[in-house]
């Protein structure tokens, strides 16, 4: 048995995060991190080792970003949490006391029971485990006809990366449009668009209903229409799950989602001093609503990641984790899409009074240099105080950083008006116009509907 100040479990972006921070906050405090893997994938990388990276082996997380920190990595797997006792239980038969337990647990994607034939062979998720996702590479190497189900962020991607390795894909969406939970409809149209002119076929408003197989492989789905479609494997991005049951094991507590409960200064709750919960397996509020959500991104959990370093040892009431943002970015190709804060539809749907403004302008100026692109920005302001509450971003490389400027914005509750008279940088090949610039432009629109 041994001792350790901080014992982080789990190797991702969060747990990463997490013992990064408190080992720089309190440096002369021992960290120890265990994960199970050996090596770590990026997360937000893995769907581009189906096209553009071609090998797992390029996305991997560099120990060095801890060991230079002088935080212990040790491989191993989590089995048991003696809360009362302080200490982790693991495979190994090792047990490691601890002053303060991070735990980084991650999450595991989602195999609906309700779909037939989902464990037949070369059915797929997509978890973030390198051996699983080499193996699949394998198997799939001599396939030719992909359906993906699911066109969220990942679901999109893999099919846009697996469509470039020349697979045939389809790409086959419940919702009426792509992307649904991030984007209003406008956008996702704009996004079908471009998966469609690259190859890929998309079908949205269908479900699945069953997945049939032969000799105990994939070979065709059934539509909710009952259409039959063609298919050697399926993809399932159909979302993920909190990976939580050593800690629903343990005693602590979750929330209807299967989430663990915390603060905002991540302790678990109630305001347990001595565990605190980071990234996809920690209870999530959205920042607008403050209703508990289930949005998982790496960006977010390395804030809360961060949030709880800094505030293990030590309270500061100026650093809290006031709720998720949600901020999203994508690319198809040379497009790419971002979004921050909650959509019209969402805001409607919660009872938001809104008032909404568009402008398309160039993300360069002149606008017709070689690597102009279209930009588009959308604002969601609340009609009664003209906080900006979310923002849709459309255009070319400079959308995604776009998009983090937006949700900065929002964090700081700045308002539309506030927007117009804030000083902006620009340049003509890395922004738009001054006099067009089209997030200021959409606040003008904005501003002229509330008067």
């Amino acid at each position: 048995m041994r001792i350790t100040d901080v014992l982080v479990i789990g190797g991702g972006a969060s747990g990463l995060q997490a013992a990064i921070t408190t080992k720089t906050t309190y440096p002369e405090k021992e960290v120890v991190l265990v994960r199970k893997e050996a090596q770590v994938l990026i997360p937000c990388g893995i769907p581009y080792i189906f096209g553009t990276l071609s090998d797992s082996s390029k996305d991997i997380l560099p120990d060095k970003l801890l060991t230079s920190v002088g935080v212990e990595i040790v491989v191993d797997e989590l089995t048991d949490i003696k809360v009362e006792d302080h200490k982790c239980v693991f495979a190994s038969g090792e047990t490691i006391t601890y002053a303060k337990l991070i735990l980084a647990i991650g999450s595991i994607p989602t195999k609906p029971s309700w779909l037939k034939g989902a464990d037949l062979q070369n059915v797929y998720t997509i978890p973030k485990n390198k051996e699983y996702l080499d193996e699949m590479l394998l198997q799939m190497a001599d396939l030719k006809e992909i359906l993906v189900i699911g066109a969220g962020f990942i679901g999109v991607e893999v099919s846009d990366e697996l469509n470039k390795k020349g697979y045939k894909v389809t790409l086959l969406e419940i919702e009426k449009a792509i992307l649904n939970r991030a984007f209003d409809d406008e956008f996702g149209k704009i996004a079908e668009d471009h998966l469609i002119e690259r190859g890929v076929k998309v079908i949205t408003g269908k479900g699945a209903s069953e997945i049939k197989g032969k000799e105990g492989k994939v070979n065709s789905v059934v539509l909710s229409t009952g259409e039959t479609i063609k298919a050697d494997a399926v993809i399932l991005s159909m979302g993920y799950a909190p990976n939580t049951e050593v800690a629903k094991k343990a005693g602590l507590p979750l929330n209807e989602y299967g989430f663990i409960r915390i603060c905002e200064y991540m302790r678990v709750l109630p305001c347990t001093q001595d565990i605190v919960a980071v990234g996809d397996c920690s209870e999530k509020r959205d920042f607008i609503t403050r209703k508990v959500d289930r949005t998982m991104l790496a960006s977010t959990a390395c804030a809360e990641a961060r949030t709880a370093g800094m505030n293990l040892f030590s309270l500061s009431p100026c650093k809290p984790f006031t709720g998720t943002i949600a901020i999203y970015a994508t690319a198809i190709g040379e497009h790419a899409f971002g979004t921050a804060g909650i959509t019209e539809a969402k805001a409607k749907q919660e009872d938001f009074a809104v008032v909404c403004g568009s402008f398309t302008g160039m993300d360069t100026h002149p606008g017709n240099l070689a690597h102009s692109h279209k930009q588009t920005v959308k604002l969601i302001v609340a009609s009664d105080c003209g906080m900006i509450l979310g923002a849709e971003v459309y255009g070319g490389a400079s959308a995604g950083e776009l998009t983090n400027a937006i949700g900065f914005l929002i964090q700081n509750r700045v308002t539309v008006k506030q927007l117009l008279t804030m000083q902006i940088g620009t340049q003509p090949l890395l922004t738009g116009s001054p006099a067009g610039y089209p997030l200021i432009k959409a606040a003008e629109v904005v501003v002229k509907k509330l008067r």
